[in-house]
């Protein structure tokens, strides 16, 4: 560790997308330079945290009945084809053309997402109504996508990726596990990593290509725009008839299975974590989130002291083993390793000098209120550790919470949106003609005019729209209240 590195030098509030790419790098969360736009290399302290999100879902998905499966990095290109909607993803993909020197028979494709991977398979799975439901997912891959901007875990050439392909005898199976879906966001996203959300059903011209309908959970950045952090869709028969993924049913004849298919956003997820919760100072993170979550930092004056001061660090390191610990014996000062740690987001910092050795204590400092130092007896730092890790997840839960709180504000005016949209932060709730594709077009318009979007109606309980309101782009009378907001 040398004392050179610099910290944030931008403040979260006037600059975000400058305090955002800090973080990242100086944090060590992950490397641009990789070469090529859109691909980053995950260091440890990052992809540690990603593997958390990942463990967080498989366990979910798994107490819900879901087995986990494999399949390759490539698609076939007809398959891709086969459901014609969902065939729109075809100008982002990358394809494979040539094998060293030889150019292939067939080409095929680095895949974009997995259902036109994983449906031809189901064809020759399912066979009877008695194998169905079944639950499968895949974790930890990566997906492969042509996007235009890149921004590190917000938008990528190739990103990680999580996805669930549940399959039913009947529709109202189906729906039942989009609840469930929604559940499980809300126990990862917000429950384990702190991050406020809506649920939102998307409007039909910007579902998931091939799905009756999809819903999303979407947050807010500092930066004001949305991020959509999972999606989970209801395909009704269209993937199984475009598949051909029949089941024979009791009364002996075949019908179209029913699917879902469930995509938490690994990625988004990350940068809502970054953004949401950390301050000028770097990262903020959940105890069970850290990739580090105590460090014992010395203080040492005089070589006698000195001592007696490391073997009571190394005595607490074994002592609290059971986390994830690290004592910083480096040579840094006391200050600089005070703001390396504090940059990644080191939940709790243990200070120990002459006073505490002398005193059988030891100073912590929380890393959501670094400055207010706390004095504990050693004999019971065990205990005061496992309660503070509960206060400082209440705490970053609370600031998230009071973050999100105010980031819907209402409007009946377009020329009064418009000026919302330049000046705001947030969600904005207005009265629209209708989410089904008649609304396309004055969606369109809104795009063209502020760079919104709409997000969708609120859901499972959709805002009731008052009597009289009107569409504040078309005039028409309005059927929904949407929530609108620039995206990424």
């Amino acid at each position: 560790m040398k004392e050179t590195q610099e910290g944030i030098t931008v403040k979260k509030e006037e600059n975000f997308s400058e305090w955002y790419s800090q973080v990242i790098q100086k944090a060590e969360l992950a490397d641009i330079r990789f070469g090529i736009q859109g691909f980053i290399v995950q260091r440890p302290l990052g992809f540690f945290i990603i593997k958390k999100i990942y463990e967080y879902l498989e366990d979910e998905l798994e107490k819900e009945g879901h087995a986990e499966f494999l399949f390759p990095n490539v698609v076939k290109e007809d398959n891709l084809k086969k459901e014609k909607e969902h065939a729109g993803f075809t100008p982002e993909v990358f394809w494979i053309s040539e094998a060293g020197s030889k150019k292939l028979e067939e080409r095929f494709a680095l895949r974009p997402t997995g259902e036109a991977q994983i449906y031809p398979l189901y064809s020759l799975w399912f066979k009877s109504w008695k194998d169905l439901p079944f639950k499968g997912y895949q974790s930890r891959i990566s997906v492969f996508r042509n996007e235009m901007t890149t921004r590190p875990y917000l938008r990528g050439r190739e990103f990680a990726f999580f996805e669930s392909h549940d399959v039913f005898n009947m529709h109202e199976e189906a729906l039942k596990q989009i609840e469930i879906d929604l559940e499980i966001s809300k126990k990862v996203i917000y429950e384990k990593c702190k991050i406020p959300f809506l649920f939102f059903k998307r409007p039909q011209w910007d579902k998931f290509k091939g799905a009756m309908n999809t819903y999303t959970p979407d947050t807010i950045m500092p930066d004001g725009k949305k991020n959509q952090l999972a999606s989970t869709h209801d395909l009704a028969q269209n993937f199984s008839k475009a598949f051909n993924i029949k089941v024979m049913k009791e009364n002996e004849k075949e019908e179209y299975v029913w699917q879902t298919c469930y995509g938490p956003g690994i990625w988004r997820i990350m940068a809502a974590i970054i953004g949401i919760h950390g301050d000028d100072n770097g990262l903020i993170l959940p105890f069970d989130l850290a990739p580090m979550q105590i460090v014992i930092v010395p203080v040492l004056f005089k070589e006698k002291e000195n001592k007696l001061i490391i073997k009571k660090c190394k005595e607490l390191e074994a002592k609290l083993k059971e986390y994830r610990i690290k004592f910083d014996d480096t040579e840094a000062s006391p200050g600089y390793k005070y703001n390396y740690w504090e940059l990644r987001g080191v939940p709790i910092r243990i200070e120990i000098g002459p006073k505490e050795v002398k005193e059988d204590k030891a100073t912590l400092s929380l890393r959501i209120n670094a400055k207010n130092k706390i004095s504990i007896k050693l004999k019971d730092i065990a205990k005061e550790i496992e309660k503070y890790s509960k206060i400082i997840d209440e705490k970053i839960e609370g600031n998230a919470n009071s973050y999100f709180k105010n980031k819907t504000k209402e409007t009946n005016s377009y020329s009064d949106l418009k000026k919302v949209i330049k000046e705001y932060r947030g969600f904005v709730k207005v009265p629209f003609c209708s989410i089904d594709l008649d609304g396309e077009k004055c969606a369109v318009k809104l795009k063209e005019e502020t760079t919104a979007d709409i997000s969708g109606t609120l859901y499972p309980k959709e805002d009731k729209v008052k009597p009289n309101q009107k569409c504040i782009i078309c005039g028409n009378n309005a059927k929904h209240l949407v929530y609108i907001a620039k995206s990424y």
